[in-house]
């Protein structure tokens, strides 16, 4: 097989995953040593000239010289990767560097240790980190502009629930179902990865209850955002790291990594162009992510509906909903081999590391196959999607940015941008509805304004609030004056 591939063709030879109830840089020297121990070259370690992490939660200055310190990579150059950009591009980084001879061997990993943190501060005691005085990364990617309007942030806005919420009720009325049926449907989906978590000894939480009890508001699944329970919601509260070692197929003959251990990228494709909920043209679609798939399957030669193994971003039932027809996935699949970030666990901005990890070891078992990880950044803002497969074809892995293409194809609409900007008449695009304990107290709506725009309106009628949780919002018209809103 290496005699007929580029020595400079990148390939995966590592994965690994640690989740103790430790500090987040611990974990992160855990899978990265595990890693390592999956590729099995003794001499790897000392050969990593390039670790990169994406920010987490933590407040580390430079995790990644923490990482490369621990395993022995001290000649590595050090990245950290700012929020919003996807965990695709760090991969894609990765390999560009080995294609092009800037690296040899490179270590992406990430972790989280929020449970650890929680508990240790239960227990009064601080959960301290790792100090690094005086450190500094050799490189910081930055991300290049604002994920929200200012009126979504003056809105508060920027939980993550509540657009993800608004999302899927904008799904629901745009393919015209009932709220009972949209109710059911989320559900389902839901007990059908929930049941592939029971089967996962890795799965940070398995199945808490059946399609009924994670549809259904109560004392253990708190109602967070309408129609979304705290079970619909990634579990960030978990202690999991994750991480990568990718070298050049030399670099892996060079250093004994066997070739079972091979895991080839055919596909490794992103978008940086970034549209806010309030300006979308179609909030209940996702024609970054189709572009991202058809661009894929042109180079596949085949849908990557026919994909074998998939991993399919799951923070809330919306991105995979939306995915599943961005992609031509079957609608009444379980696109998960772990469970999903909310019975798997959701380590932020780190689950596409750990499900590259899981779609890697699956592969090596069954070498025929593909497998596809797509990655969500930021509010279904910026996609990613990768392909891997235990067999090479021959050719170096597709690398793309696609933001002009995606540019190209995504409608926008201005925003209002102000809270006071808007006194006119509206029409409700979207809306979710947020509680006080298990009251629903007040609804959030997107509105297309009749001048053309669209604005952030919030009622604060507990009896609206109510009532719009069985009976359908979008559509109504309604009077705005100064952020709030009026149903005729």
């Amino acid at each position: 097989m290496t005699n007929v591939l580029d020595p400079r063709t990148p390939v995966l030879v590592g994965v690994g995953t640690a989740s103790e109830d430790a500090e987040a840089v611990e974990l992160m020297v855990q899978a990265t040593e595990a890693a390592l121990a999956d590729a099995g070259g003794q001499s790897l370690a000392g050969a990593i000239d390039r670790v990169a992490v994406p920010q987490g939660s933590w407040a580390y200055v430079d995790p990644a010289r923490l990482v490369a310190e621990r395993v022995g990579a001290r000649r590595a150059k050090t990245h950290l990767v700012e929020l919003g950009i996807a965990q695709q591009s760090l991969i894609n980084d990765a390999l560009a560097a080995i294609l092009s001879g800037a690296a040899d061997v490179a270590v992406v990993a990430g972790g989280e240790a929020k449970r650890w943190v929680r508990d240790r501060e239960k227990s009064g005691l601080p959960p301290i980190e790792t100090a690094q005085p005086g450190a500094a990364p050799d490189v910081i990617r930055r991300r290049e502009g604002p994920l929200l309007e200012p009126v979504e942030v003056a809105h508060r806005l920027w939980d993550p629930v509540q657009q993800y919420a608004m999302i899927d009720n904008s799904l629901r009325a745009a393919e015209g179902l009932s709220i009972e049926q949209q109710r059911t449907e989320i559900a389902d989906l839901w007990a059908r990865f929930a049941a592939v978590a029971e089967g996962n000894p890795d799965a940070a939480f398995g199945a808490p209850g059946d399609a009924h009890w994670i549809a259904t508001p109560s004392a253990d699944n708190r109602p967070l955002a309408f129609p979304y329970n705290k079970w619909h919601s990634t579990q960030w509260t978990v202690n999991q790291a994750a991480a990568l070692v990718l070298c050049s197929v030399e670099a892996a003959e060079r250093h004994g990594v066997p070739a079972d251990r091979w895991v080839f990228p055919r596909v490794g494709l992103e978008s940086s162009h970034a549209v806010s909920l309030l300006c979308r043209g179609q909030i209940s679609a996702w024609p970054a992510m189709e572009v991202l798939g058809g661009t894929a399957a042109a180079w596949l030669g085949r849908p990557v509906a026919e994909v074998e193994v998939a991993e399919v971003y799951s923070c809330f039932p919306a991105a995979v909903r939306v995915q599943q027809r961005a992609l031509g996935l079957d609608l009444v699949g379980t696109p998960t081999i772990t469970g999903g970030m909310a019975f798997a666990g959701g380590p932020f901005n780190n689950f596409v590391l750990q499900s590259v990890a899981a779609v890697a070891e699956r592969l090596r078992t069954e070498p025929d196959q593909l497998g596809m990880v797509t990655t969500v950044s930021g509010l279904l803002t910026k996609p990613g999607l990768g392909v891997w497969s235990a067999r090479p074809d021959g050719r170096p892995p597709l690398l793309a940015d696609l933001a002009y293409e995606v540019a190209s194809v995504t409608d926008t609409i201005e925003a209002v941008a102000t809270l006071e900007g808007y006194d006119g008449m509206g029409t409700v695009a979207t809306y979710t509805v947020t509680y006080d304990g298990m009251d629903p107290v007040q609804v959030v709506a997107v509105c297309d304004t009749d001048d053309g725009r669209r604005c952030v309106s919030i009622s604060t009628d507990p009896a609206l609030a109510a009532s719009v949780c069985s009976e359908e919002l979008i559509g109504t018209r309604v009077r705005i004056r100064s952020g709030a809103f009026d149903a005729d």
